[in-house]
């Protein structure tokens, strides 16, 4: 049997008397995209900081294709395949589109020059073009990455992560702070690259969850509350109580679902 490109065993996780993430266990299987939803505090965010190793675990393991990760150092975690976006976004400013993508490739081969003219680097110039194409940023790529709109910046820091070609990208409200024109782009290009890499996202814009999403995780107070399609998740009463609240959310919920 295939492992799960994601596997967790009752992973906790405590702040003094807060747990974020309680005795949670889930399996993603690959080859489907992922979302990951729930109220303000449901430990969403904190699950992705244990997996890509930026938080230490207080009891559980997780496991990457089978192998165990629990442990593992963020940059141990990140050369295996894990790449993940943040809910603020962070590029350097004052560097061009391409020459972010170059330095991002160049530290994840641990083979950093910051002296070596980018021309030289046959391999590494080939690269950042596919990365610029597959986000769609190729005619920007002379431009600082400090003067592109919220959606290019969002979308470079996606092809950030996707420089070292991952196997696992764990994206962090990808569409958060968009206008509709971006995140129906942004939409789009997550849809493109989950046809080869492996995506879990963290959305609050249930549209774009029940657009995107193969596969819904709905997480409450640090554990998993429900596991479905959309169409199961939209029809489930526990999930419509503790997350989508409010009658005119449910009407909300039902027209993304449906459009």
């Amino acid at each position: 049997m295939t492992e799960p490109a994601l596997r967790t065993e009752n992973l906790t996780k405590r702040f003094g008397g807060l747990t974020a993430v309680d005795n949670l266990s889930l399996s993603l299987p690959g080859g489907r995209l992922h979302a990951i939803i729930g109220p303000n505090g449901a430990g969403k965010t904190t699950l992705f900081n244990l997996v890509s190793g930026l938080l230490a675990a207080d009891s559980g393991r997780v496991f990457f294709h089978g192998r165990d990760i629990t442990g593992l150092k963020a940059h141990q975690i990140s050369r295996l395949g894990i790449k993940r976006t943040m809910q603020i976004k962070s590029v350097f400013p004052q560097l061009s589109v391409a020459e972010n993508l170059w330095i991002t490739r160049q530290a994840a081969r641990q083979f950093l020059h910051p002296f070596c003219p980018a021309s030289r680097d046959q391999d590494t110039r080939e690269r950042v073009g596919q990365t610029l194409d597959q986000i769609g940023l190729t005619a920007l790529a002379q431009r600082p990455a400090g003067t592109l709109s919220y959606g290019d910046i969002a979308l470079l820091e996606i092809g950030m992560a996707l420089i070292s070609e991952p196997q696992l990208l764990l994206l962090d409200e990808p569409t958060c702070g968009m206008s509709p024109a971006e995140t129906e782009r942004a939409v789009a290009k997550i849809r493109q690259l989950a046809r080869t890499i492996d995506i879990v996202i963290i959305e609050h814009d249930m549209s774009v969850v029940f657009e995107i999403a193969d596969d819904i995780t709905v997480m409450a107070q640090g554990g998993i509350l429900a596991y479905g399609n959309p169409g199961e998740i939209s029809n489930d009463e526990r999930v419509r109580e503790a997350y989508l609240g409010q009658p005119e959310d449910e009407d909300y919920v039902d027209e993304a679902l449906h459009a």
